[in-house]
């Protein structure tokens, strides 16, 4: 079966995402000041509460970035691959990490003290100016995730987060978009803030409708075009509308 909707959605872009908006100098800049470490599977690169003293610049690897709820339940904000960039900006000195982070496999990342990319930055304009513009991107990436959840409910929620799994890691085939990334039906509530039974229930209507399919967590969209339908997609530059 062959995908439907936009193609253009449809390629996961693996060019990191920071290079979009940095120079190739800016970039060696920033690559200046980072420390590389190793990361084993299982391994938290930071704990929330910690002093966010850090930043983390992912060399290699996937990471997952997740709060805990008052509730003790653990929510994913991000799945973060090589080239992503985070930790806690625009804090005081005294700023503790408001997330926590997990290498979901085998990962390498540049670590970057705080106060020598502030540095880097007050010292080079060219490079604050590119700085600031990728900042925006992740904020708008943000808001347009709590956008699809407030206007279209749990459904809306999953059916946006499937769309950026596309964008994110999906990679074109005969049968369709199949995404590069395995995760389970806990994995997709801890995403959305919902039941694993919730979860359970609306991708079983998107098999029933065509939609996907799953074999042993790797699942293949067939029809991109119905997810995009669900949440009145606004064509979101895919830098955006990723994971």
């Amino acid at each position: 079966m062959q995908p439907n909707g936009n193609a253009a959605l449809t390629l996961a872009s693996q060019t990191n995402q920071l290079q979009q908006y940095l120079s190739q100098d800016s970039l060696e800049k920033l690559r200046s000041i980072m420390t590389p470490l190793q990361y084993k599977t299982g391994t938290r690169l930071f704990w929330e509460g910690e002093p966010a003293q850090k930043l983390f610049y992912i060399l290699k690897g996937q990471v997952k970035v997740t709060k805990t709820t008052d509730e003790g339940r653990e929510m994913i904000l991000y799945i973060l691959q090589d080239g992503d960039f985070f930790g806690e900006m625009g804090g005081f000195n005294d700023a503790e990490f408001s997330f926590s982070g997990e290498a979901m496999k085998n990962t390498e990342a540049g670590i970057i003290d705080i106060l020598d990319l502030e540095q880097l930055i007050s010292m080079n304009g060219e490079f604050a100016v590119q700085f600031i513009k990728w900042m925006g991107v992740l904020q708008r990436t943000t808001e347009s995730k709590f956008r699809d959840l407030l206007l279209f409910g749990k459904n809306g929620a999953l059916a946006s987060t499937i769309i950026r799994l596309c964008n994110s890691y999906g990679k074109m085939t005969e049968n369709g978009i199949e995404l590069q990334i395995k995760l389970n039906n806990t994995d997709f509530s801890n995403m959305i803030g919902t039941t694993r039974e919730s979860v359970n229930r609306l991708l079983k209507e998107y098999k029933d409708a065509g939609a996907i399919s799953m074999l042993h967590s790797q699942i293949t969209v067939h029809d991109l075009q119905y997810f995009r339908d669900l949440v009145h997609c606004p064509n979101c530059p895919e830098e955006i509308c990723r994971i």
